[in-house]
């Protein structure tokens, strides 16, 4: 079954609106374990709307599943990472003040420092991911440059799912079946909710985990978090 990492930015998000604590962001962690989430995703913006320093580290202490830390690879991202030892770090191309995740690497404009970075976490034993579209020659650079996972960008499969799931899902079926070709494990997140994603676990081959957080938190809002839990891990079997 593919695995269901649940992004809590959202919960840091309406924390921080209060500046407080509460909810509880370290005990939500701890809930989406209990309630049957099979990893915790977080993303420390520099700016730290949502996730802050502070809580990279309180995370590290209680998440015992797989914990995934996805951001920029500046210094200050790859220090939080050398620190903590998460899981898997996934690498986003992410320009500052951006509202969220939106577009893949160049990989091949960017193949040094990918390279380089890949060889960082491997000798920091932290599984390596990084976010791409699903251009081919992409997915073949991130093999060259020794990363883990490719985490396909599916943003643009959840707005053309609306319309024809069957176009939707083409080019995703194609990047998913050559990325396994050449070894590549594979992730999927951006916009998958409970209406387009058993349709893209079905096609997708190989798929080894989705990071959701803000239609899996939405949800929540109406129907509880661990029944929406167990909603999308019922999308993945």
């Amino acid at each position: 079954m593919t695995m269901l990492s649940v992004n809590i930015n959202k919960i840091a998000t309406l924390r921080n609106a209060r500046g407080e604590n509460t909810p509880n962001l370290v005990q939500v962690a701890i809930d989406c374990e209990r309630f049957g989430a099979d990893g915790i995703t977080i993303h420390p913006r520099p700016d730290e709307r949502h996730i802050t320093e502070k809580d990279v580290y309180e995370l590290a202490k209680v998440v015992t599943t797989e914990y995934n830390i996805e951001g920029f690879p500046n210094s200050r991202f790859m220090k939080l990472v050398s620190d903590v030892r998460p899981t898997q770090a996934t690498l986003v191309p992410d320009a500052p003040g951006v509202l969220t995740s939106n577009a893949g690497w160049e990989i091949k404009k960017n193949e040094t420092l990918l390279t380089e970075l890949a060889v960082e976490l491997k000798k920091l034993n932290v599984r390596s991911s990084i976010f791409v579209d699903t251009n081919l020659e992409n997915i073949e650079y991130a093999a060259k440059c020794g990363i883990d996972r490719i985490e396909l960008y599916t943003g643009p499969y959840a707005e053309e799912f609306k319309l024809n799931p069957k176009k939707a899902i083409e080019r995703y079926h194609s990047a998913a079946k050559f990325a396994c070709e050449i070894g590549l494990e594979i992730n999927a997140g951006h916009d998958l909710d409970l209406t387009n994603l058993s349709y893209f676990k079905e096609n997708i081959a190989g798929l080894k985990e989705v990071s959701i957080g803000h239609a899996l938190i939405s949800d929540a809002l109406y129907l509880g978090l661990e029944n929406t839990i167990q909603l999308y891990k019922k999308e993945l079997i």
